[in-house]
């Protein structure tokens, strides 16, 4: 009489050579056809991608309920998958849209799709490994804090994105704006200015920020003015290098018109640093929530990101930690995307936008 093999002890090592056999079977089926150019275009970008998320799909529930227990069938078919995803991510590359309205679709579909295989990786070697919750908790774990801590989580937003890093980031880069025309108008202080500016720019974080909520309490203004530290000075010298790309040509010609000072400034030179400008915008605006997050750290209320994840990881709460990491690096990629709209609005005539 043969033994039964119970279905909850089931070990995916038994399936390596089924697997494997599958994951054969797909890389003939789907990448040979590509490769002999026989499928081109949209049709086979959004086949491959197809194939691609449902074969994660499959290796994602084959996996669930039996963690390091994957052979080397399984990781053959992980490998195939990923390779069809690769594909299918080269080929939406290379379209080439009539409608800028698919142009635009594609142009997010690509980084969606990178961004989306990288958590499916992430799941697949977390469980496939099984790797301790406690050093690297699976997406799927995160995604279930995410759904469960809402209102956490956007307490914590609230006090360090909301009242911190805007505030912050408004008076920062304001203050550092206007500065730099100062500067440019007054020359001596070019050179006793920036010197100082970056140095003070080189201080380290964790030896202003504690020195910050000693001066302004424990509450966000302490955080808002460690973001203006940390954004004054890129914002300074980006500035002051956007108002000198202007060449004497062009200065020449202002001067040929009888344009004053205010005049070359507000017509020539601040358009043309524009860019300089956006560019410290951008850098800043990454830079604000870093500072905030961490400024937490030594010293909050019992609500912010760095006082979460400070708080949490020592509850050894890892998913929590990592929730609030989410919650943070989308903040700040969509503020980045903002910063980036406002961007093109402004500098629609900089090769760098019209191409």
């Amino acid at each position: 009489m043969m033994p039964v093999i119970a279905s909850d002890t089931l070990q995916l090592g038994l399936l390596a050579f089924p697997l494997l056999a599958a994951a054969t079977l797909a890389a003939v089926v789907v990448l040979a056809p590509y490769r002999l150019c026989l499928l081109r275009g949209p049709r086979a970008a959004g086949l491959l991608a197809a194939v691609s998320y449902a074969m994660a799909f499959a290796l994602i529930s084959l996996i669930a309920g039996h963690p390091g227990q994957a052979g080397s069938g399984f990781w053959a078919l992980v490998v195939v998958a990923w390779a069809i995803a690769w594909l299918s991510v080269e080929e939406m590359a290379g379209l080439k849209p009539r409608q800028p309205l698919w142009g635009r679709a594609i142009a997010l579909a690509i980084p969606l799709t990178f961004g989306a295989w990288l958590l499916i990786l992430w799941q697949v070697l977390v469980v496939g490994f099984a790797v301790p919750k406690v050093l690297l908790p699976p997406p799927s774990d995160i995604w279930v804090r995410l759904l469960a801590s809402p209102e956490v989580l956007w307490a914590d937003f609230r006090q360090t994105f909301l009242k911190g890093v805007l505030i912050g980031y408004a008076l920062g880069c304001g203050a550092g704006f206007l500065v730099a025309i100062l500067v440019d108008r007054v020359p001596f202080l070019r050179r006793g200015l920036l010197p100082i500016g970056n140095l003070v720019s080189a201080l380290p974080i964790i030896g202003v920020a504690p020195i910050m909520v000693m001066w302004f309490g424990f509450d966000w203004p302490s955080k808002a003015a460690v973001v203006v530290i940390m954004t004054f000075f890129p914002m300074l010298v980006n500035t002051v290098t956007g108002l000198a790309a202007a060449d004497r040509m062009q200065l020449d010609l202002m001067h040929t018109y009888a344009a004053n000072y205010p005049q070359t400034l507000l017509k020539m030179r601040l358009p043309m640093a524009m860019p300089f400008v956006f560019n410290a915008l951008k850098i800043n605006s990454t830079l604000a929530l870093i500072g905030a997050i961490v400024a937490e750290f030594f010293g909050t209320p019992i609500v912010g990101m760095g006082f979460r994840i400070s708080t949490e990881v020592g509850r050894m709460n890892i998913d929590m930690v990592w929730a609030s990491i989410a919650v943070a690096a989308l903040a700040g990629s969509l503020f980045y995307g903002l910063v980036t709209l406002a961007e093109r609005a402004v500098t629609f005539w900089h090769p760098s936008v019209r191409r």
